[in-house]
């Protein structure tokens, strides 16, 4: 017999909630059963569809929920999860996991303490390219070199969510938003990973709009992370070099012409490894939402600052005061 489809809500109906949306219309497995949002236009299309809140813990409290999905801004997801989690009710976040590492770690030990399963979404773990070359790679030869590069005009792509271009919400630029994603796949093809250093460029609102960070893994094998908000276009890839010299890559973009079209499949990819953890009574968490929180935090805590156009600033200026945009 079919399996009973799991109700999902989803809290926050911004830009990224779409792609939520349509992988759960696309998956007989689950079914969307609310949507959550404070502003009543985001809410007008769903109306008379799913139940409809403006209050996550009215829609938390009205039960008939086996899971819920948070696609709301950054600096809302600890908290957003935090409730879901005291409800016993499982998580499946958008990245970043928190702003904090600290904020990370304290709901990765409440999933725990609970028994219930948190699930941070890295949509490009997903896609089909990216897959395709981790599955090429040939055993027992081991990844000595990794660059990811995940280049974007960042205001071609956030529509309406404002919120990407305030550090306090956000959580900083290039580095807290698309950081996350390009780390995961670094830590995904090397394993457990540390910053070795770190040049971030940032605008004149203190936001970082261009980065490079190198990443080294235990057994020496690097990463390079290249980040930019300003980029004329969108280029988003992996390359690999094996330590017997041979290299491969991937294009995240290739085979999908239209504008953000990759992510329909990445983030269908997302829910069915959510839903696979829901199903499976042993996997109760996911490491990668704190493993990416630690590297973010690494990343801004070692950073080369550098004024917009790449020129370094002089220790001590005002544009080099401590933990801005964090």
């Amino acid at each position: 017999m079919p399996e009973t489809p799991l109700r999902v809500g989803v809290i926050g109906l911004g830009a990224i909630s779409r792609f939520y949306l349509a992988a759960l219309e696309s998956m007989p497995s689950l079914r969307l059963a609310a949507v959550c949002d404070r502003r009543p236009e985001a809410l007008a299309a769903l109306r008379g569809r799913v139940r409809c809140y403006a209050d996550h813990r009215e829609m938390l409290s009205s039960g008939g929920l086996d899971a819920a999905v948070v696609s709301a801004p950054n600096h809302m997801h600890a908290p957003l999860c935090r409730d879901v989690l005291a409800a016993g009710v499982p998580v499946c976040v958008e990245k970043p996991l928190a702003l904090l590492p600290s904020d990370g770690e304290a709901l990765r030990a409440e999933a725990r303490l609970r028994g219930v399963t948190l699930f941070t979404a890295f949509h490009r773990r997903y896609n089909r390219a990216v897959r395709a070359l981790a599955e090429r790679l040939p055993e027992g030869v081991p990844v000595a070199e990794v660059r990811v590069r995940y280049l974007e005009r960042i205001e071609d792509h956030i529509g309406r969510d404002s919120w990407y271009l305030d550090p306090d919400r956000s959580g900083g630029g290039c580095v807290a938003d698309n950081g996350p994603n390009a780390f995961d796949l670094a830590r995904m093809l090397l394993g457990e990973l540390s910053v070795a250093e770190a040049h971030i460029a940032r605008d004149r609102e203190a936001v970082d709009r261009r980065a490079a960070v190198r990443l080294i893994s235990a057994d020496s094998a690097t990463a390079a992370v290249e980040l930019d908000w300003s980029y004329d276009g969108e280029l988003k890839d992996v390359w690999v070099r094996l330590a017997d010299g041979r290299t491969d890559s991937a294009d995240m973009l290739g085979g999908f012409p239209g504008f953000k079209d990759s992510l329909w499949h990445e983030y269908r990819g997302v829910l069915g490894d959510f839903e696979s953890r829901l199903r499976s009574p042993g996997t109760r968490d996911d490491d990668g939402g704190p493993a990416a929180l630690a590297l973010v935090d690494a990343a801004y805590r070692s950073e080369c600052r550098a004024r917009p156009g790449g020129e370094p600033v002089p220790e001590g200026t005002a544009n080099d005061a401590e933990g801005a945009g964090r």
